[in-house]
């Protein structure tokens, strides 16, 4: 029989985009292993920081127990991190989830609800020092395109979350399913969790500058 994991991304104002709809593109391949909840504050439309507004199928209080949490990044990460009523519901609600995954500076959310307290993890190279500020007990990793560390996932920064994801649907499922969902949306993944030339594009590599355009997201 096979299983199937209830998998809720975690909205906010100001996510990004990619970081939830490439991951979610990838399951939503697999609708017999993965059924996916969106989550929001209210349940009233969430606005990315592209302007898109998404529709939560519940709000956060409300939330189904869910097996996988997914927390994108984006812009909006900035309030949140100092937002206690947020970071103790993420942290509570994470408790009993099977795999805690974040893509970009969703990270720096977990890492302030003391979720990767202990634990190996990357995020937004851009963003790095920003993020990396957040928790007390993290190993952050400067080159990774992603890092799995037990129940832990966290990817780089935004279509980093895409290879991530195939990597934890292999890891869930089998590879064959992984590289099923890859091929039907024509994705040819970075395999390699080591593989990051944006550490070193961003100065987090010694000997090496940074060449940015801004912050990342």
């Amino acid at each position: 029989m096979v299983e199937n994991r209830t998998v809720a991304v975690v909205l906010f104002e100001g996510f990004e985009v990619l970081d939830v709809f490439g991951p979610v593109e990838l399951l939503s391949v697999l609708p017999d292993h993965f059924t996916i909840v969106m989550l929001g504050p209210t349940g009233e439309p969430v606005a990315s920081y592209q302007g898109t507004r998404i529709v939560p199928d519940t709000a956060y209080t409300a939330a189904p127990a869910a097996d996988i949490v997914l927390v994108p990044g984006g812009f909006g990460t900035r309030r949140l991190v100092t937002e206690d009523g947020f970071l103790t519901w993420l942290r509570e609600y994470c408790a009993g989830a099977e795999v805690v995954a974040s893509v970009c500076t969703g990270s720096a959310l977990l890492a302030a609800a003391g979720l990767l307290d202990g634990h190996r993890a990357t995020t937004n190279k851009r963003a790095y020092r920003w993020a990396t500020g957040f928790g007390s007990d993290v190993d952050w990793q400067p080159v990774a395109r992603w890092v799995e560390d037990g129940s832990r996932w966290t990817s780089s920064g935004v279509a980093a979350g895409m290879d991530m994801t195939a990597a934890l649907i292999a890891s869930l499922t089998s590879p064959e399913q992984a590289r099923e969902a890859c091929d039907f949306v024509e994705l040819d993944v970075h395999a390699d969790p080591g593989w990051d030339p944006f550490a070193a594009r961003n100065g987090l590599v010694p000997g090496t500058g940074a060449h940015r355009l801004g912050d990342g997201s």
